[in-house]
């Protein structure tokens, strides 16, 4: 079993693709991630090579018998269809979240790779941060009676990402990883298209009622950053935790639990929760984008 390799190719090569192809070529001594091996990349632009990598098309990465998985890197907009052409070849699949823009294709994917007998990967470095390590010690355990996580960020082009809830995903993940199961009790968008300007506002619910705010906001010049502001009945924190660096990269402890997927060395209780969560995030998502699109209420 353990002698197993595993060829891979990343498909798309932005901040992204070039992280995995950087941390493929360069496995963690003795991790599982030694057991992956980068065949070569898959771009719609030309590169030819970067480092020892081979550029190779779409067509020969889906037949190619010593490709066993893809990297997902593309765009959001076409994580889907990307998935899927792996998918049907037979190929183990890891991609950057979000899986996919809308609620009904991200489930058909997981039953087709369960169909399949494929691994379906979803990046979600967000959970891996030692920040978010911390700030969930800090929270376990206590009582909440509200809180808001308000992100902000520079202009995205949402003919690629998608709608906010989608391309937020993250925050998103974060709430229901630390709260537990949500539901959307209203959300709004507001929109400046002459500034470029765009902030989604979504209330929820926990399943103990208690009211969380989730703020999406970016423009130009916004800086990148999440604020907190969790009360609980012991006391509010609006600070993240301290936390050290990790000696690990992000997407280095990302490529380390695929390979420990493909190596089956994941329990299937982990395996279960982790599908639970995904999913209902981006059932969510739609749930949020429906509100969102719902043509005001005119009051008479």
């Amino acid at each position: 079993q353990n002698n197993k390799m595993f060829g891979t190719v990343v498909v798309g090569v932005g901040i992204a693709g070039l992280a995995r192809i950087r941390d493929l070529m360069n496995p963690m001594p003795s991790s599982p991630s030694e057991h992956l091996k980068l065949l070569g990349f898959v771009s719609r632009r030309s590169f030819g090579n970067i480092n020892e990598a081979k550029q190779i098309s779409l067509e020969d990465a889906l037949r190619s018998e010593e490709i066993h998985a893809a990297f997902i890197s593309t765009e959001n907009r076409s994580h889907e269809e990307t998935i899927r052409m792996f998918l049907e070849a037979g190929k183990h699949v890891l991609v950057e979240y979000p899986m996919a823009l809308s609620a009904k294709a991200a489930h058909e994917l997981w039953e087709m790779a369960e169909q399949k007998g494929k691994v379906l990967h979803v990046e979600h470095i967000e959970l891996l941060t030692e920040e978010y390590k911390q700030l969930k010690k800090e929270v376990a355990g206590k009582d909440l009676v509200k809180g808001t996580l308000h992100f902000t960020g520079s202009v995205l082009d949402e003919n690629k990402t998608g709608f906010p809830a989608f391309s937020g995903i993250a925050r998103l993940t974060w709430l229901i990883d630390l709260f537990g199961d949500l539901t959307v009790t209203s959300a709004t968008r507001e929109k400046q298209k002459d500034k470029n300007y765009s902030r989604m506002t979504v209330h929820f619910q926990t399943a103990n009622k208690k009211p969380l705010t989730w703020i999406e906001e970016r423009g130009p010049g916004m800086r990148r950053e999440k604020k907190i502001n969790f009360c609980f009945t012991s006391g509010c924190l609006e600070n993240f935790p301290q936390a050290p660096r990790s000696a690990v990269g992000l997407f280095m402890q990302d490529q380390n639990l695929f390979a420990k997927k493909l190596l089956g060395q994941v329990s299937k209780e982990e395996l279960a929760a982790e599908k639970w969560r995904i999913l209902r995030c981006l059932d969510l998502a739609e749930v949020i984008q429906q509100h969102c699109e719902q043509p005001e209420k005119i009051s008479s």
